[in-house]
């Protein structure tokens, strides 16, 4: 069985969403005054871990318009490694590798058959649903020390209880932390 790992930037406030510059936000690309060398080489380590991504469409549809323009060890490893999309709507991905899983069932099914990790990144939507069908297996928070008022948040709203077990904490000198749990 394949370990899935949902793995996020999120804000003091719990946000999620514009990280990197995404029009969608007033507050977009709130990463970058933190973000450094040690930061980037810790992501490029998480995507040289997993075996594939899974992402949901918007995500798919934001990486797989800007990595392949980029270059470099991290775009190497992000364009040639397995990519599953999760999408009703998707029917041709044009990103290299990338497959169209068509709801949670695949997912489940994939995460059933032998390999290594699954990394989630992004992908607001999907990570809602994985977690409420208790598919996650391990939660990276990658904390940073801003608040931004509003926005997509990692957990959905409602009265769902999602118990998780802190496992890690790793903190960066700019002030950035990983938390790193496993459901209770």
């Amino acid at each position: 069985m394949r370990t899935l790992i949902v793995t996020e930037f999120v804000t003091l406030d719990g946000v999620m969403e514009a990280p990197g510059g995404e029009p969608s936000h007033p507050h977009t690309g709130w990463v970058s005054d933190y973000m450094g060398p040690e930061h980037e080489q810790y992501k490029f380590q998480e995507v040289l871990d997993a075996e594939s991504q899974l992402v949901g469409r918007v995500t798919y549809e934001s990486f797989a318009g800007a990595w392949p323009t980029y270059e470099g060890d991290f775009a190497d490893r992000m364009n040639s490694m397995p990519k599953h999309v999760v999408s009703t709507t998707l029917r041709d991905p044009e990103w290299n590798n990338t497959t169209v899983l068509p709801g949670l069932d695949a997912v489940a099914e994939l995460k059933q058959a032998d390999g290594g990790p699954i990394l989630v990144a992004g992908s607001c939507t999907l990570v809602h649903g994985l977690l409420g069908a208790g598919l996650v297996d391990e939660l990276r928070l990658m904390v940073f020390p801003v608040s931004i008022g509003g926005g997509l948040r990692v957990f959905p709203e409602g009265h769902q209880r999602f118990p998780f077990r802190l496992a890690d904490t790793l903190a960066f000198p700019s002030g950035v932390q990983v938390n790193t749990y496993h459901p209770a």
